[in-house]
């Protein structure tokens, strides 16, 4: 428990808890209200549409067979134990600490999903005209921001501390 010990790895952790229970919140309205593939226009470029994925993102191996869904899972909690060990190290960066969160969050709520589930609950449907962007969900969003707010921050962020090696 020695990440709870440091309070900006507890403020941290909490917002990795917050967007889990967000993520799963809405997963589990989605779930209760719609029928699978049952869609509800809101806008004319935005449906809420509940549909299964067994894939990664853009339904990536979503016809692999069964593998993937232990695959995933061994992916996200590696991604898990890496990202909070980054987190422990740069808990006091503000920028990349709420980055490496978003990621945390996201990725152990799709997780949580599929050792649940076997697929990962997506509801978010953008679309217009002839395009759409395949369907999303809370946790999906969390980890695409912040894994924006990474490449951000390795391009623009603080540079390099100078060697003082003689």
């Amino acid at each position: 428990m020695k990440y709870f010990a440091d309070p900006a790895m507890r403020k941290w952790l909490g917002l990795a808890f917050a967007i889990i229970v967000a993520d799963h919140l809405t997963k589990w309205w989605v779930s209760a209200t719609l029928d699978y593939q049952e869609a509800i226009p809101v806008l004319p470029f935005f449906s809420l549409v509940r549909v299964h994925n067994t894939g990664a993102a853009f339904s990536f191996l979503a016809d692999a067979g069964g593998w993937q869904r232990w695959f995933f899972i061994a992916v996200g909690i590696v991604a898990t134990v890496i990202i909070v060990r980054l987190l422990k190290r740069h808990a006091r960066e503000p920028r990349l600490a709420f980055a490496l969160t978003l990621v945390l969050g996201g990725a152990l709520g799709n997780v949580i999903d599929r050792v649940a589930l076997g697929y990962v609950v997506d509801f978010l449907y953008f679309h217009y005209q002839g395009f759409a962007w395949p369907a999303f969900n809370v946790a999906d969003s969390a980890i695409s921001v912040g894994a924006v707010l990474l490449i951000w921050d390795s391009l623009f962020g603080k540079p390099a501390a100078p060697d003082n090696a003689a």
